[in-house]
């Protein structure tokens, strides 16, 4: 994107400067256009499942900018010569069953013959102008609320090679499959001053992303942190995506880790994730009145400084 002339247009409210999670679109009648897409490999072994956890997780996207989700398409490669159809059957079954529980419309989509089995959807949404949430308002003060768990990377890769424990498994894929409405519900019952969905670049990484857009440095207390059943002992037996370590190529020298944070602990920070909660910052009682209104938990808080993610 970098080697691209910038989108200069009047219209264009939330482009790609911030790394936002999606595109924001001034309509001029007080609503604004929100668009999004994301595919990725199966994260799990089931297609009817991984239907359901492409759609949370694609259409969190539109949830973590304050609107409403309309319309999907789906994007699908498909190995046409090594998978039965009847597993691509199950896959858009489940796919059509969350997008109705969310109800959102499916408009159509396209496929490719591909070598790697991939899907995922486009999204469009709606939001009006004066309800957008970015990732570059956090203020002084604020509060950092986590809605999901972390720990599904480290656990998806445990499954992959055989050594999850079943409680971990049906833990994580609950959290994937988890839409993330009810969280932007209760969010907009209060003053959001930020807010932004995890996923592949972990909590570190959308977090400092969160910190560099508003020029405010991002306090982390890893004693707060929500984790999924037996993600660090996972992550200390090596289970640890790959994925990590562009994680933490990717927030480089803006993160600071104290002496006492674990290898294992520092692994659930960085593991990218799928499907994972919204990250608000919000003023304290706000804040507070979140986690009474859905499950939630406040991870730390926003401070004045030099942009920087300290995580202790």
């Amino acid at each position: 994107m970098r080697a691209l002339p910038p989108v200069r247009d009047p219209r264009l409210l939330v482009g790609t400067e911030t790394s936002d999670d999606a595109g924001v679109v001034r309509l001029g009648d007080g609503r604004c256009l929100v668009q999004t897409l994301d595919f990725f490999p199966p994260i799990v072994d089931d297609a009817f499942t991984f239907g359901v956890i492409a759609v949370s997780n694609s259409l969190s996207d539109v949830w973590a900018m304050g609107g409403e989700p309309f319309t999907a398409m789906n994007i699908l490669c498909w190995p046409h010569d090594d998978l039965p159809l009847d597993v691509l059957e199950q896959l858009l079954k489940g796919a059509d069953t969350q997008l109705r529980e969310a109800g959102v419309l499916l408009v159509g989509g396209h496929s490719v013959k591909d070598a790697e089995f991939k899907f995922g959807l486009s999204v469009t949404g709606l939001v009006e102008e004066d309800r957008i949430w970015t990732n570059a308002g956090a203020r002084p003060g604020d509060l950092l609320v986590l809605t999901k768990p972390l720990g599904t990377g480290i656990i998806s890769t445990a499954v992959k090679r055989g050594g999850a424990p079943p409680e971990a498994e049906s833990a994580a894929i609950a959290s994937m499959r988890m839409l993330n409405r009810a969280a932007r519900d209760a969010g907009r019952q209060l003053r959001v001053h930020a807010c932004t969905d995890i996923t592949g670049n972990g909590l570190a990484g959308h977090a400092w992303e969160m910190a560099r857009g508003a020029g405010m440095v991002l306090v982390i207390e890893t004693d707060r942190l929500p984790l999924l059943p037996h993600t660090l002992a996972l992550a200390k037996a090596g289970f640890v995506p790959g994925g990590s370590d562009h994680n933490r190529s990717y927030v480089g020298k803006a993160i600071r880790w104290a002496p006492s944070v674990t290898e294992a602990m520092q692994d659930a920070v960085v593991d990218p994730q799928t499907s994972g909660g919204l990250l608000f910052s919000l003023p304290e009682p706000d804040a507070r009145r979140l986690c009474d209104l859905v499950p939630a938990w406040i991870i730390g808080h926003v401070e004045e400084g030099t942009p920087a993610l300290v995580v202790r």
